[in-house]
């Protein structure tokens, strides 16, 4: 099962804002195992996606055959040269438990390393003990740095919690 990437345009970000706020902070009957339940409110904007897009972020989406219809997206953007950061891995939460979010990221690194990335950094969170699992499945390791939460920084949701930061993890590509 092959994941064909594009290049999201201008015509796309309601779509992945949609996507992202309801497999991320979905109700019931949208939520996938990838809910998080410890911030509430919006995952993000149709402006925060923009906003990210004018910064270097480059979302590359995934779409249905024949429909078009958006099963998932992720953000790639070059810290340098060879360093890229991955974020956003969205998956329509009808296809989660199916294969298909490992295979958007299989293909989200290959689009990276054709453009040179040799290593992909994430962050997550630190109470999603699951999703770090799934990376480190896929090959992704702690590097044992850790970053602050931006509490007080409301676009992305209220925290429901006073212990979160995000936990540093990488890969090295192609190797």
């Amino acid at each position: 099962m092959g994941v064909s990437l594009q290049l999201a345009g201008d015509g796309d970000v309601a779509a992945i804002a949609a996507l992202m706020n309801g497999a991320f902070r979905g109700t019931a009957a949208q939520q996938g195992w990838n809910v998080e339940t410890f911030i509430k409110g919006t995952r993000t904007t149709e402006e925060l996606l923009r906003e990210e897009m004018a910064g270097g972020a480059q979302y590359l989406v995934a779409k249905a055959d024949g429909t078009g219809a958006l099963r998932g997206c992720v953000s790639l953007q070059a810290l340098d040269p060879v360093r890229w950061y991955l974020g956003a891995l969205t998956v329509d939460p009808a296809l989660q438990s199916a294969g298909f979010g490992s295979e958007l990221l299989r293909s989200a690194e290959e689009y990276a390393m054709a453009r040179g990335a040799r290593w992909m950094e994430i962050t997550v969170v630190n109470v999603r003990e699951a999703l770090m699992a799934w990376y480190e499945r896929r090959g992704y390791v702690r590097t044992g740095e850790v970053r602050p939460f931006p509490y007080g920084d409301d676009r992305y949701g209220v925290p429901t919690r006073d212990d979160l930061e995000f936990v540093v993890m990488e890969k090295e590509l192609g190797g």
